[in-house]
């Protein structure tokens, strides 16, 4: 039964006003999506790089500064930006800092197409910083503010500078609001060369790299491709919009997509505009009704547009909503529509004058309509025998991941290993959202194999697998948005995450490239230690420097627990590892890792070298048991 509420008990008193700076600080969500700890690409403290940089680089595009530098001092954490544009407006500097809602860009006239339109980025910054210093100069005249947790502390002016023009943000973000961070330098190094590739002429200095493109997305594709593309990358240029096109041998699509400047990894209009038109174009040319999926199978592909007023999906901007390319006021048109005209003229031009690679182009489209169709072959006899209807590996769950939905980081399966694993997963759940397969021992190694051979009846575990996530026929239908494996931390247990692993990368490589797959980290061991009251002080650890250092924290008589299996842990616990506090590493294809050389090393056939590399670990492995056996008491 509910409480009944007095009315009395809701008075003016619990009516608060917060002022736009703490507001930001209690909800920095709402404005930054996720927080984190620098672990992930997405996590706040890039968006916050990111939130600056965008402003220099929006100085560039419109025709001021062609040079931005950028530092980052790892062991303070503090990010210095400098652009040479026109430098914000002196007397206007405090107010663009430090009022929210108040920009250059709303009405456009100053910035055109930019992608931050919202008044939020840099004030953002600004709150969830524990020091925020910038600075202006124009025409030998400058102005500085100093900010901390967005609250204005000093501001000034300085005469008769030296100084070139432009804008000067130095900022460090919130520990206690970013939880401990630290920046993965991958992850910016890779959003600094986009940059470069979507600004030609454009040099940024970041520490001791220089990042420079002179062939824009053309660079992005031969920087970026592990494999020789099967013929040159078709690369078009329009006003406002740039596409490169070619094909490989590896499973999948690869596209990147991007908005004013903006990396669109989760994709939207402009996407799925892209891979539509794109394939009616060359299907058009070739005069032949292949089917769309044979068209784009293997492609590696890029397509960046401009376009006015663009609306995203949520502040992270990383979904187009937009359906036109600017208001109707100013004359703007479908995304679909202007895409397919720039395809339709400029695409089909180029393959009529160039039929070496309009022929390697179809033999591409021929031999994956081939393959397909023998796969389809093989799923509707199986369908037939009623072999893969029911899925008795599958405890699923009761929201899944939908096109309705392209954001959502609820939805998770589990693949699990063996009977305990997976019922202390299932009992541990939340069923709403989190689900699990279980395998029954290793998989086959799939490496070497057609992606014919896979659906075999010896690989039921693999078909299986494929049913659950039903990516059988298109990696567009995949029920959830986080494809996790959790096998055990020991030898059998990687083993078999590496068979997955290969499994994947083999023949869904796309799952990888759009951020689905990822590896759970459960505790190695348990350090507790008894309280007075018979109750347990609790330490997870994850490594071994972790577990020295609870073993550190809580003194003698501290107990210490070694993990081998995820039997091994409570549900009760393991509630603890697959909710809020859970710890994912994700996998990830860089432009070095060539797939086939990679899975030749792990999976293929024994070599010197790859001897040496299992030997080496299983030593490690082996004094890490030795040394547990040996610690019942520290």
């Amino acid at each position: 039964m509910s409480k009944e509420v007095n009315k009395s008990d809701y008075s003016k008193e619990d009516i608060q006003h917060l002022e736009w700076a703490d507001h930001l600080r209690k909800r920095p969500g709402m404005y930054l999506g996720k927080l984190g700890d620098g672990s992930a690409p997405d996590d706040g403290i890039y968006v916050l790089f990111k939130e600056i940089v965008d402003n220099a680089v929006d100085e560039f595009n419109m025709g001021y500064g062609k040079v931005i530098d950028i530092t980052l001092d790892e062991e303070s954490k503090e990010v210095s930006v400098r652009d040479y544009g026109r430098g914000i407006p002196l007397e206007s500097l405090v107010i663009s800092m430090g009022e929210i809602n108040t920009s250059g860009k709303y009405g456009s006239a100053a910035y055109g197409k930019s992608v931050g339109l919202n008044g939020v980025g840099a004030k953002a910054v600004n709150a969830t910083s524990t020091k925020f210093y910038a600075q202006s100069w124009r025409d030998g005249k400058s102005v500085y503010a100093y900010f901390e947790e967005g609250k204005l502390k000093k501001t000034g002016e300085l005469e008769n500078t030296q100084e070139k023009d432009g804008t000067l943000i130095r900022y460090t973000a919130d520990p206690t609001l970013y939880e401990n961070y630290s920046y993965n330098l991958e992850f910016i190094d890779r959003m600094l060369h986009y940059y470069a590739y979507l600004n030609t002429g454009l040099t940024i200095h970041f520490n001791k790299t220089t990042y420079h493109s002179k062939n824009g997305l053309l660079d992005l594709i031969m920087d970026n491709m592990t494999e020789q593309p099967l013929y040159p990358p078709i690369h078009l240029k329009g006003d406002d919009i740039e596409v490169v096109i070619t094909h490989g041998n590896e499973s999948g699509e690869n596209i990147w997509s991007f908005v004013n400047g903006q990396n669109t990894y989760h994709g939207g209009t402009h996407l799925s505009a892209f891979r539509e038109m794109a394939a009616k174009t060359i299907k058009e040319f070739f005069k032949k009704d292949y089917d769309p999926k044979d068209v784009r199978e293997s492609i590696v592909a890029a397509v960046a547009i401009r376009i006015g007023e663009p609306g995203f999906a949520n502040q992270t901007k990383t979904f187009l909503n937009s359906t036109k390319t600017d208001t109707d006021e100013r004359g703007g048109i479908p995304i679909r529509t202007f895409i397919g005209n720039f395809l339709a003229s400029e695409l089909d031009n180029y393959l009529h004058k160039n039929p070496l690679v309009a022929e390697a182009m179809q033999k591409k489209i021929i031999s994956s309509e081939k393959e397909r169709k023998e796969i389809a072959s093989v799923l509707k006899s199986k369908r037939s025998k009623k072999g893969m209807i029911h899925n008795e590996k599958l405890r699923d769950c009761k929201i899944h991941y939908t096109d309705n939905d392209p954001l959502s980081e609820e939805t998770t399966i589990f693949i699990t290993e063996g009977n305990s694993a997976s019922g202390t997963v299932s009992k541990a759940r939340n069923s709403d959202t989190q689900a699990v397969f279980s395998l029954r021992g290793k998989p086959k190694n799939t490496y070497g194999s057609s992606k014919k051979v896979i659906y075999d009846n010896d690989n039921k575990e693999l078909n299986l697998l494929q049913a659950a996530l039903d990516i059988e026929e298109d990696i567009d239908n995949l029920r959830y948005n986080k494809v996790v494996i959790a096998t055990d931390a020991d030898v059998d247990g990687m083993h078999i995450r590496m068979l997955l692993l290969t499994f994947f990368i083999q023949f869904f490589p796309e799952l990888i490239r759009r951020g689905h797959l990822y590896i759970l980290q459960t505790p190695l061991f348990r350090v507790r230690k008894k309280r007075k009251d018979n109750s347990f002080d609790v330490h997870y650890c994850y490594s071994e420097t972790e577990k020295l250092k609870a073993i550190d924290q809580m003194g003698a008589q501290s107990e210490v627990t070694r993990f081998k299996g995820l039997g091994e842990i409570s549900d009760k616990e393991f509630k603890e590892f697959i909710g809020e506090n859970i710890r994912l590493d994700t996998i990830r294809l860089n432009k070095d890792d060539s797939i086939h050389q990679m899975l030749e090393f792990y999976m293929g056939n024994n070599t010197p070298d790859r001897q040496d590399f299992i030997m080496q670990n299983l030593r490690e492995e082996v004094v890490l048991e030795e040394r547990t056996a040996d610690e019942s008491v520290a």
